[in-house]
Parts: C-alpha cells; structure tokens; sequence
C-alpha cells in the first residue's frame, strides 16, 4: 500500500507548495476529504464563520479559479460561492456569534466551530484537512496544514464559503448600523472603522456625563 509521509519545517513547505497533499491521499485510498477555514478570526466586530467542504473532485474544470479567498476580489468570491456549493458533496457552515467568541475567546470559539463544521456535513470524511491549526478533539483523522488555503483546493474551497458567508451578514449588519461602515471593511480594522468607535464612544459618554 501507498504510504504518506508528512512532515515539518522547509520540506513540508516544499510538498505544499506543490499541491500534492490531496492528491497523496487519494492515492492512499483516502476519500472524501473534508477543507476547513473560518473568516473574521482577526476581525473585531461581526461574527466568526467556519466552513467546511467536501469536494466531488478537487481536480474538477470548474474549481481551476478556486484559491485563497483572501486572493480574490469580492466580485469573483460571490461567482465561486456557488461554483463551490455545486461541486462539493457536502458543505457545512457555522456561525460563532461576537457573544460567543467574548464569553469563550477566539480561539476556543474557533476550534470548537471547526468541530462543528466538520460534524455538520451530510457525509463523514475520511480525512479532514484545516488551514493552520490542528482540530483538537476531533474523532476523525485531520492535519493542519501551513497555509492550507493557498495548497489545498478543499481547504480554499471553504474559505471561500466562510467569506462570502461572512461578508454577507456585515452586509446586513451596515444596513441596521450605517455609521460604522461594515460594508466596506467588513468588521477589521481601518481608519475609518477606527473613527467610527471613536465617535460611539463620544456619543456614549456624552450622556453619562450629562446625568451626572
């Protein structure tokens, strides 16, 4: 039988800068491979979404656009939402509310999504790969890999889902509170975005003041 190794430091960045990581599996025998990533780790408002995606066929014609979602403009991103949904198996998506990742913090909140995620697919995989952190807890065989959603085409499939996901509820959320501008930054951090607590903590202790 085929045997893979995997392995740390400079080689293991040579093997994922080729691509090779599903396909060794695959040859292995290993099939279907879950992709897991999130979006809005960094960010500081808005929720945190994680999603996980099992593939038909990594290989497939109509994924040679799919990469880091990060690489990708929000007009190509919202295309290949649904490129992704019809050719995966199985997609699962979890959305960890700001209440949540404050009372457990963000990478508790995180792992735990990714947990989720995986659990919420129509299909269990035989192998689960993630984008940087490992999946403590999880009964399935999994890998972290250093920087997964550049080198692994169902680990930059579900970055995209979480994104667009993501991106969609800031959307929403700059409908009911225009004045921070979530629809250009999306919850990070900016200068705009900045100015824009700046300014609610002004109107917020202005009162306060008042009452005393």
């Amino acid at each position: 039988p085929t045997r893979i190794y995997f392995i740390s430091g400079s080689s293991f960045k040579q093997v994922s800068e080729a691509k090779v990581i599903e396909d060794r599996l695959y040859a292995a025998g290993i099939s279907s491979l879950a992709g897991v990533d999130e979006a809005g780790r960094g960010a500081c408002a808005g929720p945190l979404v994680v999603a996980s995606v099992i593939l038909r066929d990594p290989h497939a014609d109509e994924l040679v656009k799919v990469r880091d979602s990060k690489e990708l403009s929000e007009k190509t991103r919202e295309e290949l939402f649904d490129v992704v949904t019809d050719a995966a198996l199985s997609v699962s998506v979890v959305i960890i509310s700001n209440e949540e990742i404050d009372a457990r913090g963000v990478h508790a909140a995180n792992l735990d999504g990714m947990r989720r995620a995986v659990q919420g697919l129509e299909v269990t995989p035989a192998y689960v790969l993630t984008d940087g952190y490992a999946i403590e807890g999880l009964a399935l065989p999994n890998l972290a890999v250093w920087k997964g959603d550049q080198v692994v085409t169902c680990i930059s499939a579900a970055s995209i889902i979480a994104k667009v996901t993501r991106d969609r509820i800031m959307r929403e959320m700059d409908m009911t509170y225009p004045q921070y501008g979530f629809i250009s930054h999306k919850g990070y951090i900016t200068k705009v975005h900045t100015e824009a607590l700046r300014l609610s903590l002004i109107h917020i202790s202005e009162p306060t003041r008042q009452a005393e």
